[in-house]
């Protein structure tokens, strides 16, 4: 956008270019003059013809009205003349022109705009608008790329849609101009990384049902800001094999009642599990029942899981130890990392270094465990044990997670698996998702999330495992302090909040308001079939839960089908 001139400290287009921009995009505005000086614009005003519009323009004049920069409704040419004058007065030095308008009659006006959300890239905004945007916030989003149908459900969002209707004894909107103007914004968003926001407000409505564009704003991107670094993707197969372990070895099980090493040791002897389990204490004997190995190099047989529960500070020598014994997957129960502050994090991050160099996945840090009642395994922190089911389960809060078991298991509800993803030092949410999307026994998906990784991937994830199997999710941390504050509208009406709940729908995702909500949605959804496409060929969306091309996790026999079961964050 070289070619656009831009002010140097805001990165803002000037008013002409912005509009020059969005043009080329199809976006129409109302005609317009442009003047360098007071001089002109009585003339200016009487080519375009009276009833007008005077506005003071200037790189750093982006809130006009507030400063009195917008005189409307002028009749003739002393009152023109006046409001030059005022506008000249009050932007001083700051005035580089004026810019003269028809005063258009509409009583209907809206606002839509595009900004780069940091987690999920662009999103395009839609909402009613005018002088009243910030104190309604009437506004919905979704992400570019849009489709028109994606534009459509917009416009039918908003509080105030029934201004687009006959209003007041005026044409309906022309709703086909309104989604065009929402899907220019979206190609913008996919054309131009460069471009961090777009302001268009008002887009008023004429009594025809015309939608005009009257002020425009443009901000380029700062290209200085460091690009955002993501986890690499884990496959499916490897998350699977965590939870289909022949043989357990539990680092740092004990014999004291209340400590995790000696919970998360009786849970999975009473669960049931059938595979191996090998407990590991320096200090040796036996607990309940089973001898206590000095270390996972003394333990005879191959070890296919390792869960570990000695304090964090520990952690990293252990790691040469499990690649010389061969263990590949490694549950971290402990915490005292990322969520304990700067050190923790640096501590988390030369532990996940390790693992990766040494071939190691790590489910964790901080995490309440993993369950899989189809092998009885419950190696988790509460003794919960649901009966073997359906619905697979996620939650980034390991106490919500165990409640949700809890409820799951008094309920009779059938849970295909579960698991705490901690703090997701090497595995995420979107890993996960992407597992329950070849799981041939995951039929419904729940979700507690607070935040996630990877935005956009976990859009794209939720987006195709949506269209197969119901994603039910219920979003934690709803405050608004995450509200962020901006120099335009489209800024103002942003939140993290927001943006989340738009990407809920876009993707298809069921958003439930309280957490017993989930697991009935679950059991809903597990007794009806998906809904058919409206052409009736939509493969994943017409058949039944259960059923088509899903495959096991690990490849092979059925019976032997890995869950890539949900997350959970202990508090």
């Amino acid at each position: 956008m070289g070619d656009y001139p831009a002010n140097s400290a805001t990165n803002a287009l000037t008013d002409l270019a912005a509009k020059k921009f969005l043009a080329e995009f199809g976006l129409a505005f109302i005609p317009q003059e442009y003047v360098a000086n007071l001089s002109e614009v009585v003339a200016a005003a009487i080519k375009i013809g009276f009833p007008i519009v005077v506005k003071g323009i200037g790189k750093n004049l982006l809130h006009k009205s507030d400063r009195g920069l917008v005189h409307l409704n002028l009749s003739d040419e002393k009152a023109v003349a006046a409001a030059a004058s005022d506008i000249a007065a009050e932007a001083a030095d700051e005035l580089e022109g004026f810019l003269i308008q028809p005063h258009i009659k509409g009583q209907r006006e809206f606002v839509a705009g595009l900004f780069r959300d940091r987690q999920f890239g662009p999103v395009v905004m839609f909402g009613t608008g005018g002088v009243f945007t910030e104190a309604f916030s009437d506004v919905t989003f979704r992400l570019a790329p849009m489709t028109e149908s994606d534009a459509a459900e917009m416009l039918d969002e908003i509080k105030g849609k029934a201004m687009l209707g006959p209003f007041r004894g005026q044409a309906p909107v022309n709703r086909e101009a309104l989604i065009g103007s929402l899907l220019s914004l979206s190609r913008i968003g996919e054309r131009h990384p460069e471009v961090a926001e777009i302001d268009i407000n008002p887009l008023l409505v004429t009594p025809d049902g015309s939608v005009v564009a009257v002020d425009a704003l443009v901000v380029n991107e700062n290209r200085s800001r460091t690009k955002e670094m993501h986890l690499p993707p884990v496959s499916p197969d490897a998350i699977g094999s965590l939870f289909y372990p022949k043989s357990v070895a539990l680092v740092g099980a004990s014999a004291q009642i209340g400590k995790w090493g000696h919970s998360i040791l009786t849970h999975t002897i009473s669960g049931g599990y059938k595979g191996d389990i090998y407990p590991v204490n320096p200090a040796g004997g036996k607990i309940a029942g089973k001898t206590v190995y000095r270390s996972v190099a003394d333990i005879p047989g191959k070890i296919d899981l390792a869960v570990v529960t000695i304090p964090a500070g520990k952690i990293l020598d252990l790691i040469p130890q499990f690649q010389s014994k061969g263990i590949r997957n490694v549950v971290l129960i402990s915490s005292g990392f990322a969520e304990t502050g700067e050190q923790g994090k640096k501590l988390e991050k030369d532990l996940v270094d390790a693992a990766q160099k040494s071939g190691i996945l790590l489910l964790g840090p901080n995490t309440m465990g993993i369950c899989n009642p189809h092998i009885n395994m419950y190696c988790a922190g509460s003794p919960v044990m649901p009966r073997p089911g359906t619905t697979a389960m996620v939650a980034q809060s390991g106490n919500m997670g165990i409640q949700l078991l809890a409820f799951a298991e008094q309920q009779g509800i059938g849970i295909r698996a579960f698991c705490g993803s901690g703090n997701e030092a090497m595995m995420t949410i979107e890993d996960y998702l992407d597992g329950f999307e070849v799981d041939s026994l995951t039929r419904t998906v729940i979700l507690y999330v607070e935040s996630v990784k990877n935005g956009r991937r976990f859009f794209d994830s939720a987006s195709r495992v949506g269209r197969k199997k119901p994603i039910v999710l219920l979003k934690g941390g709803r405050s608004r302090a995450g509200n962020r504050a901006a120099a335009s509208h489209t800024g103002a009406m942003t939140s993290d909040i927001k943006v989340f709940d738009a990407v809920c729908r876009q993707a298809g995702i069921v958003s439930a308001d309280k957490p017993m909500d989930l697991l009935d949605l679950a059991a809903a959804f597990s007794s009806l079939p998906l809904p058919e496409g409206k052409s009736g060929r939509d493969h994943d969306a017409g058949r039944r839960l259960g059923r088509g091309n899903g495959r096991p996790l690990c490849g092979v026999r059925p019976e032997c089908t890995r869950v890539v079961p949900p997350a959970s964050r202990n508090d």
